[in-house]
């Protein structure tokens, strides 16, 4: 029998149903007169979703802003109910939804471990067990006795998530949890859950943005778009698949987008473009080369020019720079308008969509005269035919080697 089973689960709201009691009492008196009362529209958070999981399974839910994920979650952990189809749970929960939601910032840290632990179904024997545990594994046996209203944001998400973890609960419910906290503390975070992960003995349900997180962690996956269950499967080809949608959902946003620049009133910017030999494209293939051409006006006489063209991801990680002042230092550009077209060779870029950065520097102390990033959009795509494994699509780089056959280690002949 399923440990968790879905059966045609839709949650509907509607659209600014918040409202004063003055207007709520003027719609009352309006029914009663057997008038209509405009009715905002209903939105559906989740449209008739249906999917089962076993005991021990750990599942990845991944999916756009919007399609639903945490509206699943707390239908699922009873937080909410559903306006249609149910949701049969065979096990405790311990969900780790809105980490900290139940702390009183009047209490101290170790009366809203107490708290917190009894709202996520601890008795107070269980609770006694586990304190030494959550305050070490939060680092703050320094401040357990200190009121909570005087800790860091960072500090009670820390103490909450420890809470939360220590419960054992045949279901674990983790929404964007493990990104709480400083760098070590993450590490922790998810050493923890990948911990639980090994045991197997709890049903784990990971909700995150972090594809490569859902692929390592989970044995299985569902995406979720505009409330609707998409895709159900593999977490490698379910994170691809939504990988792919992303990049071109980047694509269709980015074409009706302007590029971010600075410009001195002497340089305009008119145009960049990608040049596959002379044909304009908007794509390379992973290795592959392309020409970056770049129109512009300068107002007036200029020297000791230096120009910069860089790729980035599209949340602006610079993935690398060239300038040409060791092949193209150019000493005057009178005014007018001008063509600069810089090749790039055997483009080293794992599959995914990039953009592209142009930058002018002038004189002897290389002062900025313009800087552009998201100028134009470079998808990277693979050659035509062939196959990607998940490990090509991690990073940024794809990186060259070769592969020697283990070989076996004899023992030295005493």
């Amino acid at each position: 029998m399923p440990i968790i089973e879905v059966n045609h689960l839709t949650k509907e709201y509607r659209l600014g149903a918040m409202q004063g009691l003055k207007q709520t009492l003027l719609n009352s008196a309006t029914r009663l007169t057997g008038k209509k009362v405009e009715e905002r529209p209903l939105f559906k958070a989740l449209d008739d979703v249906s999917f089962s999981i076993e005991q021990g399974e750990v599942v990845g839910i991944i999916g756009h802003n919007g399609a639903g994920k945490s509206t699943l979650l707390k239908l699922l952990a009873r937080i909410s109910t559903p306006t249609s189809g149910n949701a049969q749970v065979n096990g405790r929960i311990a969900p780790l939804i809105e980490v900290g939601a139940g702390f009183i910032p009047d209490f101290t840290g170790r009366e809203n471990v107490y708290l917190n632990g009894a709202i996520l179904g601890m008795s107070h024997q269980e609770i006694d067990k586990k304190f030494d545990e959550i305050v070490d594994f939060a680092e703050m046996a320094e401040f357990i006795d200190t009121p909570v209203k005087r800790y860091s944001s960072g500090m009670q998400v820390k103490l909450a998530f420890a809470v939360a973890t220590s419960i054992e609960a045949e279901i674990l419910i983790v929404d964007e949890v493990l990104a709480v906290g400083d760098i070590s503390f993450q590490r922790k975070c998810y050493d923890r859950v990948e911990q639980l992960v090994r045991r197997g003995d709890r049903t784990i349900i990971l909700v995150s943005h972090n594809l490569r997180q859902v692929e390592r962690l989970c044995g299985r996956a569902l995406m979720l778009d505009k409330g609707k269950l998409v895709m159900d499967g593999n977490p490698v080809t379910v994170c691809n698949d939504f990988f792919d949608q992303s990049n071109k959902k980047i694509s269709s946003t980015r074409s009706k987008a302007t590029g971010r620049y600075e410009s001195s009133p002497e340089f305009e910017l008119l145009a960049v473009r990608l040049l596959d030999g002379e044909v304009t494209t908007d794509h390379i293939v992973t290795m592959g080369d392309v020409t970056v051409e770049v129109r512009f006006i300068i107002k007036n006489a200029l020297h000791d020019l230096n120009f910069t063209l860089g790729i980035h991801t599209t949340d602006l990680f610079f993935i690398g720079v060239t300038g040409s002042e060791k092949q193209l230092r150019v000493s005057e550009l009178l005014p007018g308008e001008h063509l600069v077209r810089c090749h790039l060779h055997d483009i080293p870029l794992a599959l995914g969509a990039y953009a592209i950065h142009f930058g002018v520097e002038t004189g002897s102390s290389n002062s900025p005269l313009f800087r552009g990033d998201n100028l134009l959009e470079l998808q990277v795509t693979a050659p035509q035919g062939s196959q990607y494994s998940a490990s090509e699509r991690l990073g940024v780089i794809k990186l060259i080697a070769d592969w020697t056959a283990p070989e076996p280690i004899l023992a030295p002949t005493p």
